[in-house]
């Protein structure tokens, strides 16, 4: 992707930076110029994004996002590294094969909250303390279009999907008068591993009219190189001919 936006002044860490969406982010953001920390739990994955970036300061910091204390050590690892933060981008999300309503056991409910969900609430909880000192910072979260309008994704996707809907739009209206900001962006079908814990994956015809994890990093990048005068609630992302 040929890189239009300018991040050469900012510090952007990116949950779930291993795959997909957050990889795609990374390296965009990189390229941008981009002080980066990136996190996610798959230690393996992480590493190669990171020796794949060159010419930009990145910082690899294996972390299970479910644990909020290990995500506070994250946060105090940025801080030190680059004495502040101006951006996160939470790309963390999963999804199971055994999706529907009858399907769910109180286990696997509760894992899909924990990943999807309680993730999202341990980086703001753990942010907003520092984008208050600094009297600014963003936030955004990558969910689904599953959150706004119904479909066979499964109703723990779309339930936890949704709950960081309202995590988000709330923040921002507890915080904005420290000029915290947060977005929500809705990406439709993406072609990323994601989409291959389907219990029927989409077949390469569908694919090949998905978005791709450039396409929501791009998106991503439109946001934080706004000025912080300018708020972008939510960013609906279709695939054109779907």
């Amino acid at each position: 992707m040929t890189n239009q936006y300018d991040l050469a002044s900012q510090v952007v860490l990116i949950a779930g930076a291993s795959s997909g969406m957050g990889k795609a982010t990374a390296l965009a953001a990189a390229g941008a110029g981009a002080r980066l920390i990136i996190a996610a739990r798959n230690t393996t994955e992480l590493e190669n994004v990171r020796s794949s970036i060159e010419g930009s300061s990145v910082v690899a910091v294996p972390t299970d996002l479910t644990n909020p204390q290990a995500v506070h050590h994250l946060v105090e690892v940025a801080l030190n590294q680059y004495g502040r933060i101006d951006t996160i981008v939470n790309s963390v999300g999963t999804n199971i094969p055994r999706r529907a309503i009858d399907e769910l056991t109180p286990e696997s409910w509760a894992d899909m909250v924990a990943i999807n969900l309680t993730t999202a609430f341990n980086l703001t909880q753990a942010i907003v303390p520092v984008f208050r000192r600094q009297k600014g910072g963003l936030l955004i979260h990558i969910s689904s279009s599953a959150a706004r309008k119904p479909d066979r994704s499964g109703v723990a996707y779309q339930a936890s999907k949704a709950g960081v809907v309202g995590l988000a739009h709330g923040t921002m209206e507890e915080e904005r008068e420290h000029g915290i900001r947060t977005t929500v962006i809705f990406p439709g079908l993406t072609d990323t591993p994601l989409v291959l814990k389907r219990p029927t994956p989409p077949s390469p015809e569908i694919l090949a009219q998905a978005l791709q994890p450039e396409d929501v990093a791009a998106a991503c990048l439109f946001v934080m190189t706004l000025p912080a005068r300018a708020h972008v609630p939510e960013l609906v992302l279709y695939p054109s001919r779907s």
